[in-house]
């Protein structure tokens, strides 16, 4: 990696919820269905920026819905929760720790820049279609020190086809649960196995009859959070499985999203960074 990224200290003693109210009273953060602000931070180096992975649909399922896009951009899988999780995101990165938070960017992994970055985010990764000189470039980045983060896919079939994509990357390694004694769920905040709760989509909430939200977990389902290391131990893909970490980012401004699931993707998010920026 070209970066340096040991250089992170991190500064944990606020209240998760209290920063995220005062973002928003910043003007960092958008109201549900509101205008984007006109007023956009310059890009400029940072020490962390929240990376997304570009990719192409898997043949067959297409994104078929309205997914923003910008600068001439077409659609796709790889552009769910875009832009507001990785907005929301950077802006509590830069509340709640010492890193330096720059622009959210989003590459594809033929683009030479990818080595510059500790961290990467995919989401819907039961739709992409990774060519072999992606896997290939994929597996480079990650043995030179880079760190996935895999979002929002859902069920057995998706597992599977996930599962294979990520043999064809590293044939024959073993995906596995992460412990709660792993350095990544204590590396900031404690992560205990208890607090594993379904993290919901936004699709997956109702109003309930005294005019409160409920959470519908799907059926069938149960969130698991899973990891693929390399020969030193070091985890190198963090795997979200039937849960939308994404979603409480993207949503967490907005009232009627549950506060404490927030809360929880949040920790899992510094937590990853952190992680990344020091292993």
């Amino acid at each position: 990696m070209k970066c340096d990224f040991r250089r992170a200290g991190v500064a944990v003693g606020g209240v998760l919820l209290i920063a995220l109210a005062g973002m928003a009273q910043r003007g960092r953060f958008r109201g549900f269905g509101e205008e984007e602000s006109a007023v956009e931070t310059p890009p400029r180096p940072a020490e962390f920026h929240f990376l997304r992975m570009q990719y192409n649909d898997l043949p067959g399922y297409q994104a078929g819905f309205g997914f923003r896009s910008r600068n001439g951009r077409g659609r796709g899988w790889w552009m769910q929760d875009w832009p507001d999780a990785e907005d929301h995101f950077s802006a509590g990165i830069e509340r709640l720790t010492r890193v330096d938070t720059g622009d959210p960017r989003h590459v594809s992994l033929l683009d030479p820049n990818l080595f510059d970055y500790p961290w990467i985010y995919a989401t819907q990764t039961a739709y992409w279609d990774l060519s072999d000189e992606e896997i290939a470039h994929l597996r480079e980045y990650l043995l030179r020190g880079g760190f996935l983060v895999t979002d929002d896919f859902w069920g057995p079939d998706e597992w599977e086809y996930f599962r294979q994509t990520m043999d064809r990357v590293f044939p024959g390694k073993p995906i596995t649960d992460i412990a709660e004694t792993d350095a990544v769920m204590q590396v900031v905040y404690s992560i205990r196995e208890k607090d594993r709760t379904f993290i919901p989509g936004s699709r997956h909430l109702r109003r309930g009859a005294g005019g409160g939200v409920v959470v519908m977990q799907p059926a069938g389902t149960s969130p698991a959070w899973r990891g693929l290391y390399d020969s030193k131990n070091r985890l190198m893909v963090a795997i979200n499985f039937n849960t939308d970490v994404g979603d409480a980012w993207e949503f967490a401004d907005v009232p009627y999203y549950p506060a404490l699931m927030t809360l929880l993707a949040y920790h899992y998010g510094v937590n990853y960074l952190v992680y990344a920026m020091t292993h």
